[in-house]
């Protein structure tokens, strides 16, 4: 085997790869060999007719398709080795020369490695978060306490707003039952706009044991097409009606959610567990800003079949989520009205922003010579072996060199984020204004 590099634009590569004849005619006899049991051949059992009595039946390039993909597994990645080249994308194989009895020759265009022109990555900006805890915050906090804690009771009352009323009902529109308007036994919480506009407004005041006739209009686009706009009659039965009771917040419900005896104790906690987790999100939030500042300052030309195989995998990796999630892909798409094409432009920004990072953090590191050290390696394998529930030394016979000089690789890309950080230049953020903090949450 013989490789040709001609190094193209664009941070793309052609080699030309020439497999001996000899090769070539291993493979094809191999693939006879392999699938002979498949061709019918008059006068002969199945798998015991000749090679040149099945090229003669089926054409003389019988067994190329089958040849050309074990040479194809074989000869391309040592290619690829021989020619030096960081290749980061999948070949497109052109095959150039296939006859009987002469070299095959074939093509494989490639994307290497693009350079990467470093900016500015030391002392960038990055604004820091402030973590202060208001007493707002900590009240709001408590009450989500109360509210985990509480419960349903019963009650004997007239129905009030919050209450859950259990009810049967039948629906009907000029008399006639419709599809889907009748249930039993269904808990409805007063004023959660589950029903239809109005139902459950008009339920408040009733009692269990009380019917009730609640009438009400369909929206106008409401889903099913022939109730949309109509006029509807419910007869109600309230069966029962509960509240919910929610704890006072004293010493007594502190004691009892917490190791505190006091409300003040608690409500301490609290204050420090949310500064806490503020301290944790801002690091994030820092460590996220000085790399988009850091990648922003580089320059970088990403050739299109690395984005290409980038979106292939991300492609891959959310189909396996949704199937983890019960849900195939092809039903997933179907309910979306995406396409895969569609679903991989929606993805293309992050995959080509994923792309940048990883080629400008690899080039930081590479440049400012940062290592992990042994011990940092030594302890994120005793973390992954507790991980396993598995001894280290049992866990590192599992791995082979190459997994384990891709963990330090991964420890020493962090250790240049850390860097990149240590050295940034933080700023206090900009005070928000109501309008955008009531943007932000409606966001969320």
């Amino acid at each position: 085997m013989s490789v040709k590099v001609e190094n193209l634009e664009k941070s793309m590569a052609k080699l030309t790869v020439t497999v001996a004849a000899e090769e070539f005619e291993k493979a094809v006899e191999s693939a006879y060999q392999r699938t002979k049991s498949r061709y019918n051949v008059p006068g002969f059992r199945k798998g015991k007719a000749t090679r040149k009595m099945i090229e003669k039946a089926y054409g003389a390039q019988v067994f190329y398709d089958a040849a050309l993909n074990e040479v194809l597994d074989r000869h391309y990645p040592e290619a690829a080795a021989e020619s030096g080249l960081d290749i980061v994308s999948r070949p497109e194989i052109e095959i150039k020369e296939l006859e009987e009895g002469k070299d095959l020759v074939f093509t494989a265009s490639v994307a290497v490695r693009p350079e990467v022109k470093l900016g500015e990555y030391f002392g960038v900006e990055a604004e820091k978060a402030d973590v202060s805890v208001s007493a707002k915050e900590v009240t709001e906090r408590l009450n989500r306490e109360l509210e985990k804690n509480s419960r349903m009771i019963d009650v004997d009352r007239a129905i009030k707003k919050n209450d859950i009323a259990t009810i049967d009902f039948v629906g009907s529109v000029n008399g006639k039952e419709f599809a889907g308007g009748r249930g039993e036994d269904y808990p409805l919480t007063i004023g959660s706009g589950t029903f239809i506009p109005g139902f459950e407004d008009q339920l408040i005041g009733a009692k269990a044991g009380d019917n009730v006739d609640v009438k009400v209009t369909f929206p106008e686009n409401y889903g099913a097409k022939d109730l949309a706009g109509k006029e509807a009659l419910f007869k109600v039965t309230v069966k029962l009606v509960k509240e919910k009771q929610v704890p006072k917040a004293d010493d007594e419900f502190a004691s009892e959610v917490s190791e505190f005896d006091t409300l003040d104790e608690y409500k301490k906690d609290i204050k420090k567990q949310i500064k806490e987790e503020k301290e944790k999100r801002a690091g994030s939030e820092v460590e996220s800003h000085v790399i988009a500042k850091v990648v922003e300052n580089a320059e970088v030309e990403l050739p299109e079949p690395m984005v290409a195989t980038q979106l292939d995998q991300m492609f891959y990796d959310y189909a396996r989520r949704m199937e983890q999630q019960g849900i195939p892909m092809e039903q997933y798409m179907q309910i979306t009205g995406l396409t895969e094409q569609a679903l991989k432009e929606q993805m293309r920004a992050s995959a080509v922003q994923n792309i940048k990072t990883s080629l400008v953090l690899d080039a930081i590191q590479k440049k400012e010579g940062i290592e992990a050290s042994d011990e940092k390696l030594e302890e994120e394998l005793q973390r992954i072996s507790d991980q396993y529930r598995m001894k280290k030394e049992d866990f590192v016979k599992t791995i082979t060199d190459s997994q384990k000089a891709s963990i330090k690789r991964e420890l020493s890309i962090q250790a240049t984020i850390d860097a990149l950080v240590e050295k940034a230049k933080l700023v206090k953020a900009e005070k928000k204004t109501k309008k955008e903090e009531k943007a932000e949450k409606e966001e969320a």
